[in-house]
This record gives C-alpha cells, sequence and structure tokens, in this order.
C-alpha cells in the first residue's frame, strides 16, 4: 500500500505542475493528483501480472515444443518446475487479481507481449533459472526465494520496461522505485496455500484523505507560507529558492499549522528525505534550516496547534 512518504511526493507534484502551469482550478488539479495516486495501483497490479506472464509463456513454449515433429526426450518430458513455481501459481489463482486487470482493461501484456518474451528469454538463459532447476529441493520458500531474486535481478532493473511504462503514463516514471519495493514486500508475504488478495492501496482512510487536505491547504495558503519563508531568509530572494525546495518548505509549514496530529519532527524528517531525492545535493540542509527557524518562531508565537502523537 501506499505510505505518507509518497503521498507527500504526489503532493508536491501536483503542486509544481498546478503553479507552473499557472491554473487556479483547485478541483481539476485535485482530481489529476487522485488520478495519479490511483493509476500507480495499476502499475502495481502490470508488474504483479508480468510473472504470471512470464511464467505462461514459458508453458506455452513448452507445449510448443512437445508437439515438434522431431521431439526429444526433453521435450515429450520436461522439467516443469518454474511452471509449477507456487508462489506464481498463487498469483495465477488469484481472483481479485484477475478481477482487477479485467475490470481495469490492463491487457499490456498482450497487447506488447515482447516485453514478456524478453524478459523469459533472459531468465532462460541466466544462472539464477539454471540452479533454480536443477534444484531438487521443491518447496514453497525456495520458489518463494526465487521468483524475488527474478524480479529483483531481471523485472525491477530492466530499462526497456522502465521505458515502457513511461511511455504508458509519465508519472509512472516517480513511482516505478517505490512499487518495486511494494512488489518484493507482497512476495515476501506470501504464504502457502493461502490464496492472494489485492490489498488496499491506502492504509487507511485517514491517509486517503490526507492527500487531499494537504494538496488544498497547500495551495489555498501559498501566499502565507511564503510570506513567513520571507521572514526566515533575509539574505534569499524567494525567487532564487529552487521551485522544489520553496514547495516542500510551504507543505512542513503546512503540517506544521494545519495538521495537529502530526509532530513537527516528522514533518521534518519526511520533507529533507524527499529533498534529498527530488532537489540539489544542498537542498536538505537548507531546508532543514529555514524549518528549524520557522519552527521555533511558531513555538514563541504558540501558534503550534498539536495534539495527541502530534505533541510528541
Amino acid at each position: 500500500m501506499i505510505n505518507r512518504r509518497h503521498i507527500r511526493v504526489k503532493v508536491m507534484q501536483s503542486v509544481y505542475a498546478m503553479i507552473h502551469a499557472k491554473s487556479d482550478n483547485l478541483i481539476k488539479e485535485e482530481k489529476f493528483l487522485r488520478m495519479s495516486i490511483d493509476k500507480m495501483y495499476d502499475l502495481y497490479v502490470l508488474s504483479l501480472d508480468m510473472l504470471v506472464r512470464v511464467n505462461q509463456h514459458a508453458e506455452n513454449n513448452l507445449e510448443a515444443s512437445k508437439k515438434k515433429y522431431f521431439a526429444t526426450k526433453e521435450d515429450l518430458n520436461p522439467n516443469k518446475k518454474f511452471i509449477n513455481n507456487k508462489v506464481i501459481a498463487l498469483l495465477k489463482e488469484s481472483v481479485s487479481l484477475q478481477n482487477y486487470i479485467e475490470d481495469h482493461k490492463l491487457n499490456n501484456w498482450y497487447l506488447d507481449s515482447s516485453y514478456v518474451g524478453n524478459l523469459y528469454k533472459a531468465l532462460m538463459t541466466s544462472d539464477l533459472y539454471k540452479d533454480y532447476m536443477a534444484e531438487e529441493e521443491n518447496t514453497f520458500k525456495k520458489d518463494q526465494k526465487f521468483v524475488i531474486k527474478f524480479f529483483e535481478e531481471f523485472v525491477a532493473p530492466n530499462e526497456k520496461l522502465a521505458e515502457y511504462y513511461e511511455g504508458e503514463n509519465i508519472s509512472w516514471v516517480d513511482d516505478i522505485p517505490f512499487v518495486n519495493t511494494w512488489i518484493v514486500r507482497t512476495l515476501q508475504d506470501l504464504k502457502s496455500q493461502k490464496p492472494f488478495v489485492l490489498g488496499k492501496l491506502y492504509k487507511n482512510s485517514d491517509d486517503e484523505e490526507f492527500a487531499s487536505h494537504l494538496f488544498r491547504k497547500v495551495v489555498l495558503n501559498l501566499a502565507m507560507f511564503e510570506k513567513e519563508i520571507e521572514d526566515k531568509t533575509p539574505n534569499w530572494e524567494t525567487d532564487r529558492i529552487a521551485d522544489v525546495d520553496m514547495i516542500l518548505i510551504k507543505m512542513a509549514i503546512c503540517e506544521f499549522l494545519k495538521f495537529p496530529s502530526i509532530p513537527v519532527k516528522a514533518s521534518i524528517n519526511e520533507y529533507l528525505e524527499i529533498a534529498k531525492d527530488y532537489s540539489t545535493d544542498k537542498s536538505s540542509v537548507f531546508i532543514n534550516g529555514v524549518l528549524d527557524k520557522i519552527w521555533k518562531d511558531f513555538e514563541e508565537r504558540k501558534i503550534l496547534n498539536k495534539i495527541g502523537r502530534g505533541t510528541l
């Protein structure tokens, strides 16, 4: 499921896009934000389905080999260990996974089957595959370890696949690392004989509401937050501050003032981590300094109204 850090990243991107497009249509931009988050679930499902499709491709090739005119003994009595992989079988048999694919018309790997074929070829010639097929022990744990390695070593780092995803949905570029981690965690959590059921996109309704509330409250208070930043950066003109840095600082201020249950330190830590991934090398140090000044000023003015866990 999506975590709050990635929700913050999505909000940051939407605020950035809205500012640069000079758009004032809050409802339209919020819909785009929600759609961007929802589409990330499609990427998650497609990544799971890729494992199923490669497995199916192997089975189809095996059946074709049996029908060859001069079929060999190996063709007629093949090693079916990969085809019968217990982990992939759980994905194949998952009603919720197959229903989601059908309901959302995610037929990508039928229309663009070359990506499946290329991954299949790479896997078949790998030491990972050869060692797995030669192993006599046939357990769920062994199957699970193999599938996770297959995903980590062949699917996740595949540049052609990443380019394809980017062409399908531009917002997926930033989602790929998060979704890859999500996939590995999903595979690790699978249990033998326990049907796989697709989880929810959001942890709970609070997280779902957090996305919209953060976006709205940042956008509606941009001017006010900018004034707070100006007062704490006398040696900097606001137009000299990197756009992403400015947005991250404003989002943190928003959480300081508008989200009573979120601790100030938690907000600062989250935005410093995001800055490391999405801004300049020195941004996290700069942002930390500005937010520290703002935090102390807010405390002196007694305008921080934190409650519950937000006081920690």
